[in-house]
């Protein structure tokens, strides 16, 4: 398996020939970060992780791509099909965009998919909570979205990490990685941090995975194999 990030918390993962993006938010370039993939995988709805017009506007040029989708935010996007103005995006099938809830199980991409989780971490009392699912993917690697809530019942081998975010602190960063234990970890969800400010996290989560004698590193456009199980 190979994997690329695509600025901020957009990662794509290709698999013997195939290929899934999850989170394609607004801070990222989605023309080339959804180039032939046949799956979406969405966390939560907040615009960073789910950018609604960029991604139809994919769909309705490929309408072989599939969506999956916490219930509030395929609701979303099957409204804003059906609001449309645009002939290729107003004739996506409502059958490619897929509710997924915590505890399910399928196979998209030629991959296998689990979904954990279940709500975004708190920002404030006074914001709302919204639907948040993890997903595990090849029963290795693990995309959180927007929690450092650990899941039960799955060993996770490759993290990808939250590293900055309104309702997040590095401790909690910390504790977060030290909790999963994942042998490989890379940094997501850093598109507000400067390379001062990355520099400092990375320092933080360099010392804390070498101490358990764990891998990080950051990721970028340019594939990497990924030291998955067979």
């Amino acid at each position: 398996m190979e994997i690329q990030k695509f600025s901020h918390a957009c990662i794509r993962l290709s698999h013997r020939g195939r290929a899934l993006v999850l989170d394609p938010g607004n801070f990222s370039p989605l023309d080339r970060a959804m180039a032939d993939v046949e799956a979406v995988l969405i966390t939560h709805e907040h615009a960073d992780h789910l950018d609604i017009p960029a991604v139809l506007a994919v769909l309705g040029a490929n309408p072989q791509i599939t969506v999956y989708a916490p219930g509030t935010v395929a609701k979303q996007v099957l409204a804003a099909i059906a609001a449309s103005e645009d002939v290729a995006v107003s004739g996506i099938e409502t059958e490619s965009i897929n509710t997924v809830e915590v505890g399910e199980h399928f196979s998209v991409a030629g991959m296998e998919i689990s979904t954990h989780g279940g709500a975004h971490a708190i920002i404030h009392s006074s914001l709302p909570r919204v639907a948040n699912i993890g997903y595990f993917i090849n029963e290795f690697l693990y995309h959180p979205g927007d929690s450092y809530q650990v899941p039960e019942g799955i060993s996770i081998k490759t993290l990808l990490v939250p590293l900055h975010a309104p309702w997040a602190k590095i401790g909690e960063t910390l504790d977060f990685v030290a909790s999963v234990g994942a042998a490989q970890n890379f940094p997501i969800h850093d598109g507000l941090l400067n390379e001062r400010g990355l520099s400092m996290f990375d320092g933080h989560l360099t010392r804390i995975c070498t101490a358990a004698g764990a891998g990080y590193q950051r990721l970028g456009e340019e594939p990497l194999a990924l030291d998955a199980p067979s």
